[in-house]
């Protein structure tokens, strides 16, 4: 008896008992829609952290004000307003592995085009801002060098101020108030998305820093180029530590402070947040698909289970079988392909069932799926290995009948 007589005898079998087969195939169904399920909810979520990185920029730390005492009391952070324009401009001309510094104002504003309007955020910003961002403009141009200078009131919009103040027109050129204030739109930047947090990155409006200082947010008059935060973009993510290192010996520098004494600043290492909250995500996921793999070693002991039970109740059709001249191999393949057959039909229903669970989750609650086809042919292989491993022992047991003791088993 060959391969194929032998899948054709086992699938007669199973059906004779339909319901049994699929009860004893309900373990490896539900262990492998599992494991495809959570590698696949994990790889969605690797590749949203792939895009968030993307999104927040190219190597990015992020320099903001740090601590201040107060007799000896810690306040809160940002308290003394220490970072300026001038600490930016020397990061990047002091450490050549900065590609940008963009020293930054953060505000809140109403802007207002005719009888519309719309509560967003606006940053103050020079041209370091986009590439450190790695933001693209796209429609019309960023800030001229001259434009930055000067505090001209120009404003480049967010993808989602353009559309809810603008809807599909072309806005280029066009004047938008912000606080009462015109501003001219030089351009629309693409769209970002939300941030880790659900904070859409695209409400926003940026202008040249000294007009959001001069016009928009207001400065401090004991530190007059005063801002809130520094952007510092990074060459190759391998400089990283080393960078952060100079920047934070050049900004104790420039700030006096002593060996003694505690950083008024703080740089943050973005794209290591993202990665850490990554690393702690596929941690989950892996431990999920630890347990979900469990279902499939005890679906592979009720195989075994069922398996024993139909060698005892087909030991007289053995006992024919070896009668008319079937082979103790023959028997053992008929078995072993039979419980082969039985994981391998059900670790097609399990690929199937995780695949609506995948697409459906995605649908109902938006998270990020990715389905892995590698993923599913080792879950498809690695249920028919359980079939040969848990089926092997009632094959064998079925294979070493006595054919006399067989056939007169009732």
């Amino acid at each position: 008896m060959n391969v194929l007589e032998s899948m054709l005898v086992a699938i007669i079998a199973l059906r004779t008992n339909l319901m049994r087969s699929l009860l004893t195939m309900l373990g490896i169904i539900i262990g492998v829609a599992a494991v495809i399920t959570m590698v696949a909810m994990g790889s969605g979520a690797q590749k949203e952290v792939d895009q968030q990185i993307a999104a927040l920029g190219t190597n990015l730390f992020m320099v903001t004000r740090g601590y201040s005492r107060d007799h000896g009391a810690r306040k809160a952070a940002g308290t003394r307003v220490r970072l300026t324009e001038d600490d930016a401009r020397m990061l990047k001309e002091q450490i050549p592995e900065i590609v940008a510094a963009a020293p930054t104002m953060r505000g809140s504003v109403q802007a207002v085009i005719g009888n519309t309007n719309w509560a967003t955020t606006v940053q103050g910003i020079d041209n370091d801002y986009i590439v450190a961002r790695n933001w693209v403009v796209r429609e019309g141009r960023e800030f001229d060098p001259r434009e930055v200078r000067t505090g001209a009131k120009v404003v480049l919009l967010g993808h989602t101020v353009a559309e809810e103040l603008f809807g599909e027109s072309n806005v280029i050129g066009q004047t938008i108030r912000l606080n009462n204030v015109p501003f001219r739109i030089t351009g629309v930047l693409s769209q970002k998305g939300q941030t880790m947090n659900g904070q859409d990155q695209d409400d926003v409006v940026m202008v040249p820093l000294a007009t959001a200082r001069g016009r928009l947010i207001g400065h401090s008059q004991s530190v007059p180029k005063a801002v809130h935060v520094i952007m510092v973009s990074v060459a190759e993510a391998g400089m990283m530590d080393d960078v952060e290192q100079q920047m934070t010996q050049l900004l104790r520098q420039r700030h006096r402070i002593r060996a003694d004494q505690e950083d008024t600043f703080r740089i943050r290492n973005m794209s290591e947040m993202v990665e850490t909250r990554a690393e702690t995500s596929r941690v989950f996921n892996m431990l999920l698909a630890a347990v979900a793999s469990v279902s499939l070693v005890v679906g592979g002991i009720g195989i075994m289970n069922i398996m024993l039970v139909s060698v005892t109740e087909r030991t007289r059709e053995i006992g024919l079988r070896r009668a008319v001249g079937a082979r103790s191999r023959d028997i053992l393949t008929q078995f072993l392909v039979e419980a082969v057959t039985l994981c391998t039909l059900g670790g097609a229903v399990g690929v199937l069932l995780a695949v609506l669970i995948s697409y459906g989750t995605a649908e109902v609650t938006g998270w990020p799926v990715a389905l892995q086809w590698e993923v599913i042919v080792l879950a498809v292989v690695f249920s028919a290995a359980i079939g040969v491993f848990f089926g092997f022992y009632p094959a064998r047991k079925a294979a070493n009948q006595n054919p006399i003791e067989a056939l007169r088993y009732e």
